[in-house]
């Protein structure tokens, strides 16, 4: 996530500080945010929840917001990440590609 504005300290703190939350909260295999906001469980949490050990989120600070970046080596884990991100890319209507690189 990125601020709009590189001159907008204030978002890119709020983006920073929000993703260190979820960072946080998914490696404890927490997805209460993302059921709340969808009112649904996304597709993946499941799978993502009972892979939790085996999948990485790291946290990193971009200069105009920051990334989580998710890691894994399990196929089963990273299909399920696959399928959490392209519900979050449609529902969240961002415009980004659904496909995987």
């Amino acid at each position: 996530m990125t601020a709009n504005d590189p001159a907008d300290l204030k978002s890119r703190d709020q983006i920073r500080m929000h993703l260190a939350h979820i960072q946080k909260k998914f490696a404890a295999g927490d997805f209460d945010v993302p059921m709340f906001i969808h009112d649904t469980t996304p597709p993946g949490v499941p799978t993502m929840i009972r892979l939790r050990d085996q999948i990485h989120y790291k946290f990193e600070q971009t200069p105009q917001g920051a990334i989580i970046r998710i890691t894994t080596t399990n196929s089963e884990a990273r299909q399920a990440v696959h399928d959490f991100l392209r519900f979050q890319i449609s529902d969240h209507k961002t415009g980004d590609s659904p496909d995987v690189r």
